[in-house]
């Protein structure tokens, strides 16, 4: 069996996730370099994967400038990164895990997918949700035939309040021109699982949604511009009273987030939080942010054959997804969080309903186990002889993508946008 040797270009979140699920494979992958401006995390990764120090890197664009040193390069940077990183890794031949976003815009999505194809690497995107015992199960039930033919689908992404305050309002992501549009940075998981479950492409599509809740008008009476200050009236009741979440809850990995460049430590201290709160914009009022990202939005979608599909996404919520897909014979419903999936079939009297996982597979840890998935797939993806269904490769991804920003472009212009005729402006 062949290793593959792999260095992770970003080591936040997502590149330590994915480091950690291939160290629960050491006879499939095997970790010789990192990148990442935070000293902290490359400490951690000397010690923990043992990686040499001379293969920990501030830069990601110093590693890519040496000679190729593993066979993939996972590309976990932040997202306005992806694109030079991309590029740069593909010329030098490595085969890629990209996390998604593939890139911030279409034109940049449709020049990796060519870039990759010219060079002949292969580049896997992290729709990590086709991974999942939850997903997968609805699939195979679909393709199964339970259903009859397809005739319309309902997808629903929860975001949840308080991930939704940290990362759209106060976070990475609250501005649109800094970032990309909310839709695409946390939903283009949720665009990409409705065309694999219905299998089929997009004709039109038409869009929705504004920012509505998070803004200065909504902000408490008396309400300081800091909310770290610990002045606020609303201070004991706001969901979103930053002391409550990153100072008072020790479990919150969001913690390390702010501490970013603050703290050598990889679990920092009181003292380094409340520094990062009286210094970043997660110390700062939810309501008097300078955000601009849609905390709402409906996406239309007309498929091959009459389909239609229709998905929500806001942050009014608890968090989690669920789905509603209606065919011929029926009506499928299940909600991530459940561990079953109900059928509803026409001349039945009674529901049944079908457990997620026909294993011991678990769907806990990160995407319901799709993070886990994604790195057990691969391996075999990788390798040259898969014969899945659940791999999204580049092309598929940058199509799925191109939704996103067709999405957008309806959303903006109050028009049903022909996804054919969009797609091939970004055609060679």
């Amino acid at each position: 069996m062949k290793q593959f040797s792999v260095i992770i270009l970003g080591a936040g979140n997502r590149g330590l996730r994915y480091a950690n699920h291939m160290q629960e494979y050491p006879d499939r992958y095997r970790i010789v370099g990192v990148a990442d401006p935070v000293e902290a995390r490359r400490r951690y990764f000397n010690r923990h994967f043992g990686v040499p120090l001379e293969a920990c890197y501030e830069d990601w664009r110093e590693a890519l400038s040496r000679d190729k040193m593993a066979d993939i390069a996972v590309i976990s940077t932040c997202d306005s990164m992806h694109y030079e990183a991309a590029l740069i890794a593909i010329e030098k031949g490595y085969d890629l895990l990209l996390e998604k976003p593939v890139a911030q815009t279409a034109k940049e999505c449709a020049e990796i997918a060519a870039a990759a194809k010219k060079k002949g690497v292969r580049v896997l995107v992290c729709h990590v949700l086709r991974y999942s015992p939850f997903y997968n199960r609805v699939k195979e039930i679909v393709m199964d035939g339970t259903l009859g033919e397809l005739v319309s689908l309902d997808q629903v992404e929860a975001i949840e309040g308080i991930h939704f305050g940290h990362s759209f309002v106060r976070g990475n992501w609250h501005k649109e021109a800094d970032s990309a549009p909310m839709l695409l940075a946390k939903s283009c998981h949720d665009l990409d699982i409705i065309q694999w479950l219905l299998d089929r492409k997009c004709k039109k599509i038409a869009s929705f949604g504004s920012l509505t809740h998070f803004t200065r008008e909504n902000a408490p009476e008396g309400a300081p511009d800091r909310c770290a200050d610990g002045t606020c009236p609303k201070m004991e009741t706001c969901p979103y009273n930053c002391i409550r979440q990153y100072v008072e809850n020790k479990t919150n990995s969001r913690r390390r987030i702010i501490t970013r460049g603050i703290s050598k430590n990889y679990d920092p201290t009181d003292e380094e939080v409340m520094q990062a709160l009286r210094e970043t914009d997660y110390g700062r009022c939810v309501y008097k942010m300078d955000n601009d990202v849609v905390d709402h939005q409906v996406v239309t979608m007309e498929f091959e054959g009459g389909v239609t599909a229709n998905f929500t996404v806001n942050a009014f919520n608890t968090g989690g997804r669920y789905v509603r897909i209606y065919g011929t014979r029926g009506e499928l419903y299940a909600h991530m969080k459940d561990n079953e999936i109900t059928l509803r079939l026409i001349g039945e009297k009674e529901p049944v309903t079908v457990p997620v996982s026909k294993t011991e597979e678990s769907i806990d840890g990160g995407h319901g186990g799709g993070d886990r998935g994604i790195i057990r797939e691969l391996y075999d993806y990788m390798s040259g002889d898969y014969k899945g269904y659940r791999a999204a490769d580049i092309e598929t991804s940058v199509s799925n993508h191109l939704l996103c920003f067709a999405a957008e472009e309806a959303r903006h212009t109050s028009t049903v946008v022909s996804t054919c005729e969009f797609a091939a402006r970004f055609e060679e």
